[in-house]
C-alpha cells in the first residue's frame, strides 16, 4: 500500500494534479491492514484523481479488490477509471456502488467485461444502468462475451421487462455467471417470464435473488426451482467428476497391478524355463557319460569273450543281460525326451494361454496337479525299475560268481579281471542310481518350488479376487437390505391399510347393524337432527365468510404494504438522485470557480447544510418507515388475535357438536355400547 502510495503521488507530480488530501489520508490509513485490497469508499473523487489512480493500478497491479462506493464518480472520471482496468491481471472484486452510473459507465463496464478476464465478482447496486436502453444493451453485449465473471450484483439499477429482456438474452450465452442479484427493479411480469426462460437455457446459475420486482409467485417459484434444479447439477455433476476420478484411479491401480502380476508371472515361467534347460543340459551329460561307461563296458567284454573261449556262454548271457540294461537305459532316455517334450509342450502352452492367464487359472492349477501326479507316478515307476535292475544285477552277480567257482582253477587269471569288471560295473551302476536319484530329486525339487510359486500366485490372485467379490458382495448386500427394507416397509403399510381397512369393514357392519336395530329409534329424532344441522351449517358458512372477508382484508393490508414500500424505496432513490445531481452541480461550480475560495466555502457550507437538511429528511422517511412497520406489526397482531378467536370458536362449536352428538339417544346407545 506505501509503494502505491507513492506511485500515485509521482503520477500526480507528473500530470500536474493536485493529489486529494483524502485519497491519501485513506492510502495513509489502509497501508497496514488492507493488504491486497484498495478500499476508497465514501471518498469523493474528480475526473483527474480517477486518471491518476488508472495509471497507478495500470503500473502497479497489486490489489485483487478495489472498493469505490459512494464515490461520487462522474461520468468522465467513471470512463477513465474502467478504462484503466481492461488490461488488469490482478484485480478480481470491482465494487461500483452507489455511484450513479448511466450511459457512459453502462457503456465502458460492457467493454470492460469484453476485455478483461480476471475479475469474478462485480457489484454495481444503487446506480442507474437500467434507464438507458441502449447503453444497457451495450452491457449486456459484454456479459454475453464474458467466461470469467461469476456474481453480478444488480440491485436498484431501475431495470424494466426491456433491459431484462436484453439481460436474458446475454445469459443464454454467458456461461460463468453462478450469482445473480436483482432486486428491488422493476422486472414485472414479462421480464420475470423472459429471464425464467433463459434459466431454462443456462444451467450455470445456481443463486438468483428477485425481491421488490413485482414478480407474481407463481413465476418467482419457478426461477427459485430452477435455480435449486441447476444447484443440484452441478452439485451431482461434481459428485460424477469425483467418482469418475476415483474410478478411473482404481482402474489403472488394477491395470497396473495386473501389469505387474503379468510381468511377475511371465518372469516365473522364464525362470522355470531356464532351470528346464540347465536339468536338460545336466541330463544328456549324464547320458552320455552313462553311454560312455556302457560302451567301455561292452568293449571290455568283447575282449573277454576273445580270450576266454570257455566263458562264452556265461559271458553272452552276461553280455545280454547288459543289452537288456542298454534297453532299459535307452527307454529311461526315450521317457526323459518324452517328458521335456511335453514340458516344453506344456511351456509352450502356457506362453500361449499367459494372455488369459487370469480367467483360467483354476484349470491351469487342475492340469498342473494332473501332471505334477503323472511325474510323480514316472517317478515312482522309474524308482521300480531301478529296483528291478539292481536285483536284475544281484541275480547276474550271483551267476557270476558261480560260473568263477567252477571255473576257477582253470580260469584264476580270467577270474581277477571278471572280478575286477564286476567291481568296475557294479561301480558304474551305483554311479548311475545316484545320479537318477539326484536327477529324480532336483526334478522333484524343481517341480515343488514352481508349485509353490504357482499357489502362491494363486492365493494373491485369489485374495484379490475375494476382496473385489466380497466389495461386490458388501454393495449387492446393500442394495438387497435398501430393497428388503422397502419391501419390508411396503408390506407393512399393505398390510396396515388391509387392517384398516378390515377394522373398518367390521366397524361399519357393526354401525349397520346397530343403525338398521335402532332405526325405528332414530325416526323420531331425524328431524330435529336436520334442523339442528342446517342452523350448524348457516353458522359455519357464516363464519367462513367473516373469515374469508378477513383474510382479503389481510391480503389488501399486506399489498398496501408493498405499495407504500415501493414508494418508499423510489422516494428514497428520488432524493438520492436529486442529492447526487446537485452535489454534480456544487462540483461543476466548483471546478468553474477554483479560485474563488470565499464562493467556494459558501458553497461548501451550503453542500454540509443541504447533507444535514436530506440527513434529516432520511431520518424522517427512516422514522416514517419504522412507524409503519410497528403498524404492520400491530396488525399482525391482530390478525393473529382474529384468528385465535376464530380458532376458540370452532373449537367450542366442535364442542358443542359433540355434546350434542353424545347426548342424543344414538350417542347413548353406543357409549353403554362401548
Amino acid at each position: 500500500m506505501e509503494d502505491f502510495r507513492r506511485t500515485y503521488l509521482r503520477l500526480c507530480k507528473e500530470g500536474g494534479v493536485e493529489p486529494q488530501d483524502s485519497v491519501v489520508a485513506q492510502l495513509q490509513e489502509s497501508r497496514a491492514t488492507q493488504g491486497s485490497r484498495l478500499d476508497l469508499s465514501g471518498q469523493s473523487l474528480s475526473a483527474d484523481t480517477c486518471s491518476v489512480l488508472a495509471r497507478a493500478l495500470q503500473k502497479d497491479a497489486v490489489f485483487t479488490e478495489v472498493l469505490l462506493s459512494d464515490c461520487m464518480l462522474s461520468e468522465e472520471g467513471a470512463k477513465v477509471l474502467l478504462s484503466g482496468l481492461f488490461d488488469n491481471t490482478t484485480v478480481k472484486v470491482l465494487d461500483l456502488k452507489g455511484n450513479n452510473l448511466r450511459s457512459t459507465g453502462a457503456e465502458v463496464l460492457g467493454k470492460l467485461l469484453a476485455r478483461n478476464k480476471i475479475l469474478h465478482r462485480l457489484v454495481l447496486e444503487w446506480n442507474a444502468l437500467g434507464i438507458w436502453d441502449e447503453a444497457f444493451s451495450l452491457f449486456c453485449e459484454g456479459l454475453s462475451s464474458n467466461g470469467v465473471l461469476t456474481q453480478l450484483d444488480l440491485r436498484n439499477n431501475q431495470i424494466d421487462h426491456h433491459g431484462a429482456a436484453k439481460l436474458a438474452l446475454a445469459l443464454k450465452r454467458n456461461t460463468s455467471v453462478q450469482a445473480l442479484d436483482l432486486r428491488w427493479n422493476n422486472i414485472g411480469l414479462l421480464g420475470g417470464r423472459t429471464l425464467l426462460e433463459a434459466l431454462q437455457k443456462n444451467k450455470r446459475i445456481m443463486q438468483l435473488e428477485m425481491a421488490g420486482n413485482n414478480i407474481p409467485s407463481d413465476t418467482l417459484k419457478a426461477l427459485e426451482q430452477t435455480t435449486g434444479h441447476n444447484s443440484d447439477r452441478q452439485s451431482t455433476l461434481r459428485d460424477s467428476r469425483s467418482r469418475t476420478q476415483v474410478l478411473s484411479k482404481e482402474i489403472q491401480s488394477l491395470k497396473e497391478e495386473k501389469g505387474r502380476q503379468f510381468l511377475g508371472l511371465m518372469e516365473t515361467i522364464d525362470r522355470q524355463r531356464e532351470e528346464m534347460g540347465r536339468s536338460n543340459g545336466s541330463t544328456s551329460i549324464q547320458i552320455g557319460q552313462l553311454q560312455e561307461a556302457l560302451n567301455e563296458r561292452k568293449s571290455a567284454v568283447n575282449s573277454l569273450t576273445a580270450k576266454l573261449q570257455m566263458t562264452e556262454a556265461a559271458l553272452a548271457l552276461s553280455e545280454q543281460k547288459n543289452h537288456n540294461m542298454g534297453e532299459l537305459l535307452t527307454r529311461v532316455k526315450s521317457e526323459k525326451e518324452e517328458q521335456r517334450e511335453r514340458q516344453s509342450r506344456a511351456t509352450k502352452k502356457e506362453q500361449e494361454d499367459s494372455a488369459l492367464r487370469e480367467g483360467k487359472l483354476l484349470r491351469e492349477i487342475q492340469n498342473l496337479t494332473e501332471t505334477n501326479g503323472q511325474l510323480k507316478n514316472k517317478v515312482e515307476e522309474l524308482e521300480r525299475r531301478c529296483k528291478s535292475q539292481q536285483q536284475q544285477i544281484f541275480e547276474l552277480k550271483q551267476e557270476l560268481t558261480n560260473s568263477t567257482a567252477e571255473l576257477k582253477l582253470q580260469l584264476a587269471q580270467a577270474e581277477d579281471r571278471l572280478e575286477i569288471e564286476k567291481r568296475r560295473s557294479k561301480q558304474a551302476l551305483q554311479d548311475m542310481d545316484s545320479l537318477r536319484q539326484k536327477e529324480v530329486e532336483h526334478v522333484n525339487r524343481h517341480l515343488e518350488d514352481s508349485e509353490r510359486a504357482l499357489q502362491e500366485r494363486i492365493f494373491r490372485v485369489e485374495g484379490q479376487r475375494i476382496q473385489l467379490e466380497e466389495e461386490l458382495s458388501k454393495a449387492k448386500a446393500a442394495c438387497v437390505m435398501e430393497r428388503t427394507q422397502a419391501e419390508e416397509e411396503l408390506g407393512k403399510v399393505r398390510a396396515q391399510a388391509r387392517l384398516e381397512e378390515q377394522e373398518h369393514v367390521s366397524t361399519l357392519e357393526e354401525k349397520l347393524r346397530s343403525v338398521r336395530s335402532l332405526q325405528q329409534e332414530t325416526q323420531l329424532h331425524c328431524s330435529q337432527q336436520k334442523q339442528t344441522i342446517s342452523e350448524l351449517q348457516a353458522k359455519n358458512s357464516q363464519q367462513s365468510m367473516e373469515i374469508n372477508g378477513l383474510r382479503r382484508r389481510t391480503e389488501e393490508l399486506q399489498q398496501e404494504l408493498s405499495g407504500k414500500d415501493q414508494e418508499k424505496v423510489a422516494e428514497v432513490s428520488r432524493v438520492r438522485v436529486e442529492l447526487q445531481e446537485q452535489i454534480g452541480h456544487l462540483h461543476a461550480e466548483r471546478t468553474a470557480q477554483g479560485g474563488l475560495k470565499e464562493k467556494i466555502s459558501a458553497l461548501e457550507r451550503e453542500i454540509k447544510a443541504l447533507g444535514s437538511n436530506h440527513r434529516e429528511v432520511l431520518l424522517d422517511k427512516e422514522s416514517e418507515m419504522s412507524s409503519m412497520q410497528e403498524k404492520l406489526r400491530l396488525k399482525e397482531a391482530e390478525i393473529q388475535r382474529m384468528r385465535e378467536d376464530e380458532a376458540h370458536r370452532a373449537s367450542y362449536l366442535q364442542s358443542a357438536i359433540l355434546t350434542y352428538v353424545q347426548g342424543s339417544p344414538l350417542g347413548h346407545y353406543s357409549s353403554s355400547k362401548k
